[in-house]
């Protein structure tokens, strides 16, 4: 793999350093990408994008509050198809009928605002988008990372809750154009090598120099042609772990005999870049020499070939576990390296093949090739397979590969995203599980390690994980086994599956249909707007070198709450920084009594410092908020409650030194928190008070950001900080106090 950071053109399906004729300017516009968003685009601003899309997606732990956030800012019905999938929060048992009142309540949305609803264990989220949804040229927006359709023609993006809420209620989506990255694939995938193998290559090359960040990936060269369709939709799907912000793939016929089969042929056209297009960067990746590869805890780039690990393990486990150990703050301790036998083998515990990356059906069939007649044995390994809908299931028993798995020793499951995110297969204490899914973040696997409970996770492709299994859970690389490209029979869509069970109301609003709330779906409650000047105490301070989502809000059993917004808020960095709830709810308490014309002692304090330095705030009409500091917080999920539990504890703002994502830092601007960056962060501690004179006016003009570290000994410092590009109606958002207060006023 080489990565170029110097822009290339497009020429007779080769990468070249010029094109004759043609200038760069011109060339961006003969990207695939290119062409996408102009046609989604209103064209009002030359330079920003305000993109109107084709359909939007959302799970059962994000749609509650997006459709409560769009009720409360005027929506009247979908006026696009809005996709509800029930494949998160689907195991009922956990919070008593909590998930399945949410379920209930999107059944009713979907009648009244004419949406389309998919029953629980019905099918993964972005399978079902895959399977009924996509068509070349079309534009996607989900609340779910993983949003990534590109190899079916379609721009998936994946963002926060208020980003769909703003569709819902007729507003366009805004951003700056971004850069196109080429990714030119050459050569063919040896066998054993899979879809993952790819995607693991891909992000450890590209995450952490940031080669991608929040562009597009545009995959072409004569390597996408020698790939299934399988395996393209397993390595787009990925490209979110590389912090990119959506991709987007050549189509042939492969991709027109997908959407043929699919029932829905009128979906294809032939999409591929025009001659001399430009792109900013480019990745050239050899198929043929991508080894099979694993992501040891807790990060997907944390990517290395399995042969290269087997080779010298102790290292490579203590490297991880250590690394690990250190993000964990002393909490538990991982030990990877006891997994190491005196032969130098490495045994896994558990092995699952699961979601909208590995439940696909040619991973599962080959994964069935591998173990027919074999097994699994039984002893501590054991191997789950989640098929990623059930279509896809039903060919798993017609073709008897589901026979052939339940026989050497597997558990196949329903369709269920659990293992991705912490409910489902959570692994015992110490345990060490590989997977075939999106990510292996801190306890993304279930596990707490604030009461002691630690598993690692790594990720690998469903050809290693079933060799692995075939050896009694002993690492094995899936070219180690496979010798030779297995003979999978071609799949039947049966779209009757969900024709019987899936309701498309779409077209078919009902406004006199009732809403169905169960008890523990609760409204936003109300924001503040941003007053003149803002005092913020600074409660957490995290210097980790990215936190992700996970860290910032709890993924798994703590969802069943998302519906609820202050029981949530609870949890929120609960894995992180135990002490921040009790802590912005002291800091509300004092905003709460100097509304009620009470001042506080430590909040006397703070103005005293700030008297003695030149400077008399009219605490009277100054909010006081809380504010918490990361050096790059955001990597990873979606999901807008990392943003909205810290607004309901009171949260104001945010500083870091970079954002890992746009979603996240989309998510803090929809919920009214500022989105400081700034790179004096070693002036800023744990409990300093930041005064920000006029920061309404700076904000809606554009000027400069003035700030003042208030330090507990009552020295007053100048702070440098600023809040980056804001489009004009995010700064409205922002002084509105969030998205919702933005549509009432």
């Amino acid at each position: 793999m080489e990565l170029k950071n110097s822009g290339v053109f497009y020429v007779n399906g080769k990468p070249c350093e010029a094109s004759e004729g043609v200038s760069k300017e011109e060339g961006r516009k003969r990207t695939m990408a290119y062409r996408i968003l102009d046609a989604h685009d209103n064209h009002s601003d030359p330079d920003v994008l305000h993109i109107t899309y084709d359909s939007l997606t959302s799970h059962d732990i994000t749609y509650v509050g997006i459709i409560q956030t769009a009720r409360a800012s005027g929506m009247e019905k979908f006026p696009m198809p809005y996709v509800l999938t029930n494949c998160h929060n689907t195991l009922c048992a956990v919070g008593g009928t909590i998930n399945e009142d949410d379920h209930q309540f999107a059944l009713s949305a979907a009648h009244k605002y004419g949406g389309i609803y998919v029953p629980p264990c019905m099918a993964v989220i972005h399978s079902y988008n895959r399977e009924c949804m996509t068509g070349v040229g079309r534009m996607i927006l989900g609340s779910d990372s993983h949003t990534r359709y590109g190899a079916l023609g379609t721009m998936g993006i994946g963002e926060g809750g208020g980003e769909l809420a703003k569709q819902l209620v007729g507003r366009t989506y805004d951003m700056e154009r971004p850069k196109v990255v080429l990714i030119y694939l050459t050569g063919k995938l040896r066998p054993g090598v899979g879809p993952q193998d790819v995607a693991l290559s891909l992000v450890a090359a590209t995450y952490e120099n940031g080669f991608v960040k929040n562009k597009v990936m545009e995959f072409a060269g004569p390597g996408v042609h020698t790939l299934s369709q399988d395996e393209r939709n397993g390595i787009d799907v990925m490209t979110t772990e590389t912090t990119c912000w959506s991709s987007i793939w050549e189509t042939d016929e492969v991709t027109e005999k997908y959407f043929a089969a699919h029932k829905r042929p009128e979906a294809y056209r032939r999409l591929e870049p025009e001659e001399g297009a430009y792109y900013d960067s480019c990745i050239e990746l050899d198929l043929s020499a991508v080894e099979c590869m694993i992501a040891l805890p807790m990060h997907p780039s944390y990517a290395l070939p399995i042969k290269e690990l087997k080779q010298d393990p102790i290292r490579y486990l203590k490297e991880a576990q250590d690394r690990s150990n250190h993000q964990l703050n002393g909490k538990v301790a991982m030990d990877l390296v006891s997994k190491v036998d005196a032969d130098g083998n490495i045994h896994v515990d558990q092995g699952v093949i699961a979601g909208c990356s590995g439940g696909i059906y040619e991973n599962i069939m080959t994964a069935a090739a591998v173990l027919k007649d074999q097994d699994c044995g039984n002893a501590e390994f054991r191997l789950s397979i989640y098929p990623d809908s059930m279509p896809v299931y039903k060919e798993l028993v017609r073709t008897g590969a589901a026979a052939d798995l339940v026989t050497s020793g597997a558990i196949i499951r329903e369709a269920f995203c659990g293992p991705c995110f912490g409910a489902g297969d959570t692994p015992a204490n110490g345990e060490f599980s590989i997977r075939h899914s999106t990510r292996n973040f801190p306890n993304r696997e279930g596990s707490k390690p604030g009461e002691g409970q630690i598993a690692g996770v790594a990720l690998m492709d469903a050809r290693s994980i079933a060799a692995t299994a075939l050896n009694k859970g002993v690492l094995t690389a899936g070219d180690e086994v496979i010798r030779e490209y297995p003979d999978i029979p071609e799949a039947v869509f049966d779209d009757s599956i969900y024709a019987r069970r899936v309701y498309n109301g779409w077209g078919k609003a009902d406004p006199d249909y009732e809403l169905r709330f169960g008890p523990n779906i609760k409204d936003w409650p109300e924001q503040p707007v941003l007053s003149e000047d803002l005092l913020v105490k600074n409660i957490s301070y995290i210097t980790d070198p990215v936190t992700t989502t996970d860290e910032l809000i709890p993924s798994g059993e703590t969802s069943s709450f998302r519906s609820n917004p202050l029981r949530l808020a609870e949890f929120t960095l609960s894995r992180k920084d135990p002490d921040y709830v009790p802590n912005a709810k002291a800091v509300k308490k004092i905003d709460e009594n100097r509304r009620a014309g009470i001042l506080d002692e430590e909040l006397k304090t703070v103005l005293a410092a700030l008297k003695n330095a030149g400077m008399e705030p009219d605490i009277s009409s100054v909010n006081v908020g809380s504010s918490i500091y990361a050096h790059k917080p955001g990597d990873g999920s979606a999901r807008e409650q990392a943003a909205s539990c810290q607004r309901v504890l009171g949260g104001s703002a945010n500083f870091a030194r970079e954002y890992a994502t746009k979603r996240y830092r989309s998510n803090l601007i929809n919920w009214g928190i500022l989105p400081f960056v700034t790179s004096s962060s070693e002036l800023l501690e744990l409990n300093d008070w930041v005064y920000l004179p006029k920061i309404r006016e700076a904000l809606l003009n554009g000027s400069a950001v003035t700030a003042y570290i208030v330090k507990p000994d009552g020295r007053v410092l100048p702070f440098e900080t600023e809040l980056g590009a804001l489009e004009p109606a995010e700064r409205e958002i922002l002084a509105s106090g969030c998205l919702i207060n933005y549509y009432k006023n």
